[in-house]
């Protein structure tokens, strides 16, 4: 661990001479790409640090230790335990620093929720996981934005997209790529029957124009009207964009605003956003079964949480956590679950040894 310690201190060194030099804004490319990795290895390098303050401490007090002073050995030996139990903390604080980082997690990202089985309600339970991932991404502060959506005519969402916007975003919802069932009472239910819905999450990271190249001339792109529950505009002006990806066969559709322009600005995102996540699932495709993550960032067809309305609870089944407070939950109060899915995959990388290399 030390070695590699010093092999990123030499190489964070190496970044700021670059970066402090008088030509470094002349490549704002290669300026944004060491700015970038000076941020990823500035808390390794400041608590190595502080690894380093407290073994050169502990060594002094070593030599202090036999000095033939009774007081201030034992003033010494003092130090010296006090300063094992904090060199041994920062130790496991340090390994933990060079697991390796997703390079997504101060990404944007983007958010699909459709409805899966069970029809109108599973349209009605999407609404409510939008409003739940609303309401979470506002209390972080990130800027929260719909970028289409499908509406039922009960106030269901067959599917929508939500683009959600802040330094981390992607770090705090990239575990919630899933099946999300429900278990309650429809409100159509007359006998008062339990019903079992589910709606599918898909988690994307933004993609940058660098990180995915789009050939023009691979795109058709159609002006279409704007469709759905509500809305002044609705079928009256062609505002709505449809973009197709004619070699993956991909389709984006957006038109929740009324400007075209940035109905397909949005499109061509959220199409870019789903080439990368493509491009990422086959890198990860090749990662050996036992090598994965045990949390992982979530397969769309594996049941991750059910939420049953009846007993007022949430359970996460990839770490068997189940959370009584389902009501609060559902009003974007996600840390505790969120918080303990990153330590269980925080858990898990510690136990295969991904360390920074």
């Amino acid at each position: 661990m030390i070695d590699k310690l010093r092999c990123a201190e030499a190489r964070f060194t190496e970044i700021e001479s670059a970066l402090s030099a008088p030509d470094a804004y002349s490549d704002m490319e290669s300026y944004r790409r060491l700015s970038k990795e000076r941020k990823l290895l500035a808390p390794v390098i400041g608590k190595y640090r502080e690894y380093q303050a407290c073994a050169d401490a502990i060594a002094s007090s070593e030599a202090l230790a036999d000095c033939g002073d009774p007081e201030i050995e034992a003033l010494a030996q003092d130090d010296i335990r006090a300063g094992r139990e904090r060199l041994e903390r920062l130790t496991e604080e340090l390994t933990v620093l060079l697991l390796p980082r997703d390079e997504n997690d101060d990404k944007n990202v983007m958010i699909e929720i459709r409805a899966g089985a069970g029809g109108d309600e599973a349209a009605l339970f999407a609404s409510v996981l939008s409003r739940m991932y609303t309401m979470y991404a506002e209390s972080k502060r990130f800027g929260v934005e719909i970028a289409n959506a499908n509406e039922t005519g009960l106030g269901g969402y067959r599917e929508v997209t939500l683009m959600i916007s802040g330094e981390g975003a992607y770090s705090r919802f990239k575990f919630e790529s899933g099946v999300h069932r429900v278990q309650r009472v429809p409100e159509t239910e007359s006998q008062g029957r339990i019903h079992t819905s589910t709606a599918t999450v898909a988690v994307l990271p933004e993609a940058e124009e660098v990180e995915v190249e789009i050939d023009p001339n691979d795109l058709q792109i159609d002006t279409i009207k704007s469709s759905g529950a509500g809305g002044q505009h609705i079928n009256k002006t062609e505002s709505a964009v449809r973009l197709i990806h004619k070699p993956t066969g991909i389709v984006i559709e957006c038109q929740d605003e009324r400007s075209q322009y940035k109905n397909r600005d949005r499109a061509m995102k959220l199409l870019r956003a789903k080439l990368y996540d493509m491009k990422r699932t086959e890198q990860q495709s090749k990662i050996a079964a036992d090598r994965r993550s045990q949390v992982g960032t979530g397969d769309r067809s594996e049941r991750i949480r059910t939420y049953n309305y009846p007993q007022g609870r949430v359970t996460d089944h990839r770490i068997g956590l189940t959370l009584y407070s389902l009501e609060s939950f559902l009003n974007g109060q996600l840390d505790e679950m969120i918080d303990a899915l990153i330590t269980a995959d925080t858990a898990e990388k510690l136990k295969n040894g991904d360390f920074l290399k």
